[in-house]
């Protein structure tokens, strides 16, 4: 099995003791089937992953591209998604959701 072209890790809030806190799961609710059909329908050859909270806390929903290393702050929509996997497949990343 090849490895993915990309990695897309999405913040779900998961703890050391598994519990979910904090802001991005509970924003990001049915995002993961919505990012995994657009991801499939543009073609492009990315794992999307829920991660253990990635300390964004303040900015979140957080969204993180590899291997760019792009960090997207303000992932609470599937707007945001279009425009954040737009830019992906432009070369460039979103500006306005971008953690600089």
């Amino acid at each position: 099995m090849a490895l993915p072209e990309r990695m897309i890790l999405v913040c779900q809030s998961f703890r050391v003791a598994g519990d979910r806190k904090g802001i991005c799961h509970k924003s990001t609710d049915g995002f993961l089937p919505y990012l995994e059909e657009e991801v499939l329908d543009r073609g492009l050859d990315c794992l999307i992953s829920a991660t253990t909270c990635l300390k964004q806390c303040d900015k979140g929903p957080i969204m993180v591209i590899q291997p760019e290393n792009w960090w997207f702050k303000g992932v609470n929509s599937e707007e945001v998604i279009d425009t954040i996997l737009d830019g992906l497949e432009d070369g460039e990343p979103a500006a306005e959701y971008l953690i600089s």
